[in-house]
């Protein structure tokens, strides 16, 4: 692609004004790790969800649901759309109680829910397992997507493109914090969903396109509209649809849908004013990520099958590009190269936005393990706040350069979707079970953790080494690793003692208010039901208009109303 004078000045201006909100932020951040990693805990809900919207819009989304599409239709995104009912959970029982633990980490929940040794090992491990090595391949999969990106916009080798975005954003990330981090996530959420609606609807006017009806007139696009996937075809229907309804959004622990809340997420939770801000943002950041947010990518994912039908079109449109990258998630990036001066340069504009907002959470969500959860617990706890600073800037630096050199040798971001998903899963009944279930202890966590690991690792190298030994599918795998897992955890929970009552009941007391813990079960489990349906009738209600399909757009209409309303209604008993 050739990008103009104005491309460029647009997108150099983004990189001044993402510094300068650095630069602005730095002061303040620098005071004091409660600054630095939760920004003072004082941000309204508001800028707390769309900071997670924007996070969880990275460079690679666009281009891992635009493959999805291509691949397996709109239905194939009921992989990603099933963590619907974990955000709910997380909104209506697990936000405020989060937020009244008032803690720095989710990691130094283990301390507060736990006692003994093995609570501290299990802290400082996971610090390391999730801040280091988990965070370094969610990072390196968002890297390989502007990796891709780059090449196909600007032409850039990975060194160059991965060398500019990456030292912006750990200039802004490194000074500013989490404040640093949660101002700039504002303007980069408005350039990112402004860019990507303005491409969509550019592209689907494109002559070789010619408009909505024309694009599902088409015989292979009109064969991937279905919301739904074929429910007489079980090959389809349990892995697309069933598996991840039934199974995956409970059990699985996923960056961003974790069961109960967890990582940046929770992050954002602590940083609110108070309980009734957290659980607004979560609410906001559900409703948004799920059902507003992903029709742009749909319907490029959609275009980009009539423009590249297959893969070996994709590579003879970029031959000098590594046949490592030639994937479908290829096609959101590829598309891009169709957009006129001035439009092209905001949505290079909104990728780069996209990417930087999400690497520069995880930067600093990692590093706030790093230094709250294992340096200043275990290494220096007599660290002062402005050193403990120093070492999460240091810290930051260090995952950037890690992630980087890990993503030169990724291929297709919806592989490492999968790794992520098998490492996870087994583990999400228990971070929900935590809270309420007291036979559960660091032992729990410990086995959890260790057999998802060893089952997702020995599933890895069965399949990069093609050993003949067996022959599953990826959901019979994550299957396999959540009945694994369970017993493991849930037979360690018996066999082993429990934290001391009077530590229990000092968490109780913290984060129930002396109450019981399932005394607002009713209210609860009505707004968890009722905020399904309405995000679910919405993300429809979208997608049967630009179906053109008013019947089902009416129902659905119906839906968001009714639930809307009943949601109103017992708002204040849940929030």
């Amino acid at each position: 692609m050739l990008l103009s004078n104005l491309d460029i000045i647009i997108i150099i201006s983004f990189f001044g004004v993402s510094i300068l909100i650095g630069l602005y932020a730095a002061k303040k951040s620098g005071k004091s790790t409660k600054n630095f990693f939760l920004s003072g805990r004082n941000m309204p809900w508001w800028l707390l969800g769309v900071s997670m919207v924007a996070t969880t819009f990275a460079a690679d989304t666009p281009g891992l649901v635009a493959g999805i599409v291509r691949s397996d239709g709109v239905a194939g995104n009921w992989v990603w759309w099933s963590f619907l009912l974990t955000g709910m959970l997380t909104v209506f029982f697990y936000a405020k109680l989060w937020r009244k633990s008032n803690i720095t980490t989710d990691l130094e929940f283990y301390e507060l829910r736990y006692t003994g040794k093995s609570a501290a090992f299990l802290r400082g491990f996971r610090a390391l397992y999730l801040g280091v090595f988990f965070n370094i391949v969610i990072m390196a999969t968002v890297c390989l997507a502007a990796i891709k990106i780059g090449h196909v916009m600007f032409g850039f080798s990975a060194f160059q493109t991965l060398g500019i975005a990456a030292v912006v954003t750990v200039i802004y990330s490194g000074l500013g914090g989490l404040r640093g981090v949660i101002l700039t996530d504002f303007i980069q959420f408005i350039i990112a969903m402004v860019g990507s609606v303005w491409a969509c609807i550019y592209i689907i006017q494109l002559p070789e396109i010619g408009g909505l009806d024309q694009l599902f007139l088409q015989p292979e696009v009109a064969s991937k509209t279905s919301l739904f996937p074929d429910f007489y075809q079980p090959e389809v229907f349990i892995p697309l649809f069933l598996v991840p309804l039934a199974v995956q959004w409970w059990s699985v622990w996923y960056p961003g849908a974790e069961p109960g809340g967890g990582g940046y997420i929770v992050q954002r939770m602590l940083a609110a004013k108070n309980e009734k801000h957290a659980v607004k943002a979560s609410l906001f950041f559900t409703i948004t990520h799920y059902a507003i947010r992903p029709w742009p990518w749909i319907l490029i994912g959609l275009a980009s099958i009539v423009v590249y039908p297959t893969l070996s079109q994709l590579s003879e449109a970029f031959p000098q590009l590594s046949s490592q990258y030639i994937k479908d998630d290829l096609s959101y990036a590829a598309m891009l190269q169709f957009l006129p001066s001035g439009l092209l340069g905001l949505v290079a504009t909104s990728l780069i936005a996209a990417f930087m907002s999400t690497i520069s959470t995880h930067l600093n969500w990692g590093s706030s393990y790093v230094v709250n959860d294992f340096y200043a617990r275990f290494i220096d706890p007599n660290a002062s706040e402005k050193k403990q600073v120093r070492v999460g800037r240091f810290t930051t630096v260090s995952l950037m350069i890690l992630a980087a050199l890990l993503a030169l040798v990724l291929e297709e971001a919806k592989e490492a979707f999968d790794l992520l998903l098998q490492i996870g899963a087994g583990t999400g009944l228990l971070f929900i079970l935590r809270w309420f279930w007291m036979k559960i202890n660091p032992y729990s966590e410990i086995a959890a953790m260790l057999s998802s690991f060893i089952i997702a690792f020995v599933f890895f190298i069965h399949d990069k080494l093609n050993w003949n030994m067996w022959e599953f599918l990826s959901h019979e795998k994550l299957i396999i690793g959540v009945i694994l897992t369970s017993i493991a955890w849930i037979s360690v929970s018996f066999l082993t003692n429990p934290s001391k009552k009077q530590h229990i009941d000092k968490f109780k007391t913290l984060v129930f208010d002396g109450k019981k813990p399932w005394h607002n079960i009713k209210y609860q489990s009505l707004a968890f039901f009722v905020g399904i349906i309405a995000v679910y009738a919405l993300l429809f209600l979208i997608g049967n208009l630009i179906y053109k399909d008013y019947f089902w757009a009416a129902i659905c209409l119906f839906l968001v109303s009714a639930s809307g309303f009943i949601l109103a209604k017992v708002w204040r008993k849940v929030s």
